[in-house]
Order: structure tokens, then sequence, then C-alpha cells
């Protein structure tokens, strides 16, 4: 597409709701109030040489999913899900394999060709037999049509849509899994990549996941950099930064004595106006345990500092919300602070000592592990052709024509 079909007036309407929405106050106080978490929660940083000195397990589960049509009708798809464990800054061996590298435990389907409908229900059919997902719908005590936000057939209307539900079923599976471990306890952490609200299972399920993770004890954490709550704080980010860089780190009573390691984090709740906004029409903005989506409270953290980047280091932290407000189910509103101020201590053992500074390096580590994104199509193909070839069941030219992409060509 060249430049000029795009018109300047639909760039310059983009530029301006950017803008708008990047300057925009909620008039949060950037020096914070204890009693009021919606307001920075201002803390140092743990010393980065205690940073391993815990027997806590920190699980980190990620799923993905890849597909690839060919012009002849043919179509790969594939989903998975997976999680990994680090205790005392190192990887723990979750499989039964004897690889030296791979340590995480993960589930992939068998069905993974696609030419007509029945296939996308025999991907779907095959999700319900995987060993995590039948625990998972027999704790909630429910059939797959109850538990579930959409029917079989809806689900199944098109493959992308069948693929991220079955992610997501499965990543919530894993969190079950981790959490029935013999070696799991109270007080290890399951992080997981984006919030603690998947749309594909009711919520009243979901609910009774967090209760039970919360009943044993076990912190679950889902954690992103990209969400559009950040979009809409980017003027308040800016305004704490300012404040915790230029005025109190001068101030502040730090233990560290290495100026490089005097570091200041934060967290506060994220309040209800800014949900409101950032998810305009959606459930995802309703702090309660019914009537919205999943069992999280959204809270906005700084868990180290990266020079001149501002925002990018903030992240976004989806919270248990039985962790976060114990007495829910009595409609008491009273915040466990010292709860959560526990939490994000604890995750700074996990940022500070990897690529992504700020961000818990298990996740990062775990979407490695998990990722189907990366070379997809070349390695499903080159594993397709020398399953033929081995077989020898197909002439070269048909085995290669097999796999033709005509976009290629022009």
């Amino acid at each position: 597409m060249s430049r000029k079909e795009i018109p300047d007036s639909a760039i310059e309407a983009v530029a301006r709701h950017i803008n708008n929405r990047n300057n925009k106050s909620y008039s949060i106080n950037p020096i914070g109030n204890e009693d009021n978490i919606e307001t920075p929660q201002i803390f140092e940083i743990l010393p980065f040489g205690e940073i391993d000195n815990t027997d806590r397990r920190f699980y980190a589960i990620d799923g993905s999913y890849n597909s690839e049509e060919f012009y002849n009708g043919l179509a790969i798809a594939i989903y998975t899900a997976g999680y990994i464990c680090y205790q005392h800054g190192k990887q723990v061996r979750m499989n039964s394999l004897d690889d030296p590298v791979i340590l995480g435990q993960a589930y992939h389907p068998e069905n993974i060709l696609v030419t007509n409908q029945d296939h996308l229900e025999a991907i779907y059919d095959e999700l319900l037999t995987l060993k995590p997902v039948k625990r998972l719908v027999e704790f909630w005590g429910g059939k797959p049509e109850e538990v579930f936000a959409f029917n079989k057939e809806a689900i199944c209307t098109n493959l992308s849509k069948l693929l991220s539900f079955c992610q997501a079923v499965l990543e919530i599976a894993m969190v079950l899994e981790v959490a029935e471990l013999p070696d799991t306890k109270a007080g290890d952490f399951i992080l997981r990549d984006g919030t603690l609200r998947p749309v594909a299972m009711k919520q009243p399920y979901l609910v009774k996941l967090g209760k039970y993770l919360h009943g044993k004890g076990i912190k679950i954490v889902a954690i992103t950099k990209q969400s559009p709550v950040k979009m809409e704080l980017s003027y308040t980010f800016k305004q704490i930064d300012s404040y915790l860089q230029d005025e109190l780190k001068r101030k502040y009573p730090f233990t560290a004595t290495d100026p490089k390691r005097k570091k200041l984090c934060c967290w506060f709740e994220v309040p209800s106006a800014v949900l409101k906004s950032a998810y305009q029409g959606d459930m995802f903005a309703k702090k309660a345990i019914s009537g919205g989506r999943g069992f999280g409270l959204f809270m906005a953290a700084r868990l180290d500092y990266v020079e001149k980047l501002q925002n990018y280091d903030w992240v976004i932290v989806d919270v248990n919300i039985f962790d976060a407000i114990p007495k829910i189910e009595t409609d008491a509103s009273e915040r466990a602070r010292n709860t959560l101020a526990l939490i994000f201590k604890e995750l700074t053992r996990l940022t500070q000592e990897h690529y992504i500074l700020g961000y818990p390096y298990p996740l990062a580590e775990a979407h490695n592990f998990i990722s189907l994104k990366r070379n997809f199509k070349e390695e499903i193909v080159n594993r397709l052709k020398y399953s033929l070839y081995k077989d020898q069941r197909m002439d070269h030219v048909d085995i290669e024509n097999l796999f033709l992409d005509t976009h290629d060509r022009f």
C-alpha cells in the first residue's frame, strides 16, 4: 500500500487520540499514601545479593498457537501450553525426560491437520481428553457446555478462534496442575502472562479456582507489559517516575550502599475510573467476583528502573482478588495491604537479573520455552517432508508441490 492510499485525516485522527490519552491526568498523587493503595506504595527493591535466598518456588505458565495454510486447502494447526519452575535462581525439572536442556512441562495435541469442519471439531474434542483439562473440568464439577463461555459450534467457527480457545483453556489447566504438584507449597508463586480473566471460561468457575489457590496459600499473579491501562496512566507514570528519581531518591533511607543498587519500586491499585476508560463497555473493568471477568484485581507496578524508558518499565499486574480482598465474599472492601506489599517485594527477586529489567524472568523464559511463533512454518514443513520422504509413498514432485507457497511467485 502506498502512502497516498491512507488519508492524512485518518492518520491525524489516530495521532489526536494517542495524544489525548497520553496526557490524561487522573489526579493520582505521586507522593503516595499508605492508607490509600490507589496511590503509589513505594519501597526499596530487594537487595540483589538476596534475590535467590528463598525456598519459594516460582512457576511460570505460558501458551501459544500457530497455523499455516497451503494453497491446496491443507492447514497445519497447533496449540500448546506449559510451565517452568525456578527455585534458588535455578530451573527445576518439571518433566520425566532425561533431556539436559528441556526442563519444563508442556502439552501438545495429536490432531494438527485441518482440511474440513470435522477436523476442527476433532481438535476441540481432543482438548477435553488432555489430562490437565480433564482434571480442570472435574475440579469445576461441571460439564464443558456449562463451564465454557461459548458452545462447541461457536468455538469451531474458524481455526483462529478454536486455537485461541484451546490455548486459553490449557493454560488455566496448567494453573491447577501446578497447584496440585506434590512439591508446590504455601508461599509459592504462579506467574501467568496476561490476566486472570480469560474470556473462554465463565466467571464462577474461575472464581472457584482463585479461591482454591488462596486457600492453599499459593500466590498467583498475571503480568503484562501490553495493556490499554498503560495508555490511560501514561501521564501518571511520568509524574511518579519524576518524583521518585528527581526528589525522593536523594533523601530516601536506602539500606543499599552501592549507588547502582539504590532503586525505588512502587505499586498501586488501578482506580475504577481508569479501568472504565481503558475497557469501555467491557466487564474487565469490574472489581468483583460476579458480573465481571475472572478473579483478578488490576495493579500497576514498577519493579525495577530502566533509565530514560519511563513507562516501558511499568507492568500491569492482575493479582488474585481473594489475596487482595480476603473478605470479598461478604462484600467487604478492605484491602490486604501487607499481603500485596509482600507479593510485589517478592516479585523484585525476579526482575533484576535478566535481559528485560522490570519484568519477571521466569515469564520470559516460559515464553521462549513454549512459543510456536518462531520458524513455525519452516519447522513443521521440514518435519512433514521428512516423514513423507522416509515412507516413500509419494513422488518427490508431489511432496514439494504440496507445500508450495504461491505468494512467493508474485
